[in-house]
């Protein structure tokens, strides 16, 4: 690291769990978030400020006015701008010294496959319940960790799956993807704007673990949030042998 970056990331450095090392393992790391909304609002930010070397923002949507109450990237400026090219936008006035890259499209098979090999981490922050089933089988498939974030209403949960840990269940051995759930949106059912700040906060916060290594991730528990309540709550999970996505895969 030169001078500027021992400065910049200072804070990091006095943390024996992160030190030079860690820091440098940032440095060399590249994340790909998946979804530039109100998740990838709060997650994207703190990877960018924390010194992540390359960060890939994947979003087909343009930003629109009832956005702006949670989706903290965007602004009145950027309403009918791609959401990955406002975030990006937002994410250079944050931090210039990293690589940023906006991808204008829906996530696919044909998207993830030539990107997620160049990348560390990934991270869901979309909304739909088809696109979550083909980044999850995207992230076995190339065997990366997967940061999975939801937030509806004022419930939230975030989700660790690493196919590198034998232990770890992947998204489909939570939610199969056989089985037919009726779509709910924020558009229908509306969001406490400050939930998506928490959740997408600790996918970041889980990324970093993740990456650097140090603590003990979410990997085998899924983290629910009530805003209602204030409470937060812990259920544990199990990697199902005989899933359609990861069975064979450990």
């Amino acid at each position: 690291m030169n001078d500027e970056q021992l400065l910049r990331y200072s804070r990091h450095l006095l943390l024996e769990e992160i030190d030079v090392a860690g820091q440098e393992k940032l440095l060399a790391s590249h994340a790909v978030i998946i979804g530039a909304g109100g998740l990838g609002s709060a997650a994207a930010p703190y990877l960018a400020a924390a010194g992540i070397g390359k960060l890939t923002l994947v979003d087909h949507d343009q930003v629109d006015l009832t956005n702006l109450q949670r989706q903290v990237m965007h602004s009145h400026k950027t309403i009918g701008q791609n959401k990955a090219v406002s975030g990006k936008q937002f994410l250079e006035q944050l931090n210039s010294t990293i690589e940023l890259i906006a991808v204008e499209e829906r996530a696919s098979a044909k998207l993830l496959n030539p990107l997620l090999p160049t990348a560390q981490i990934v991270l869901d922050c979309t909304d739909n319940y088809a696109t979550r089933q083909l980044i999850n089988l995207a992230c076995v498939e190339h065997r990366l960790p997967l940061v999975s974030g939801a937030a509806l209403r004022f419930d939230g949960q975030v989700n660790v799956f690493d196919i590198r840990s034998p232990e770890s269940p992947c998204y489909a051995c939570i939610f199969s993807p056989e089985e037919q759930f009726e779509e709910t949106n924020c558009a229908s059912m509306g969001v406490f704007a400050p939930l998506v700040g928490i959740i997408g906060s600790i996918q970041a916060a889980q990324a970093l673990q993740l990456l650097i290594g140090f603590g003990d991730s979410l990997i085998g528990r899924m983290l629910l949030w009530n805003a209602l309540t204030t409470q937060i709550d812990e259920i544990r999970l199990k990697r199902n042998p005989e899933c359609s996505v990861c069975g064979n895969r450990h």
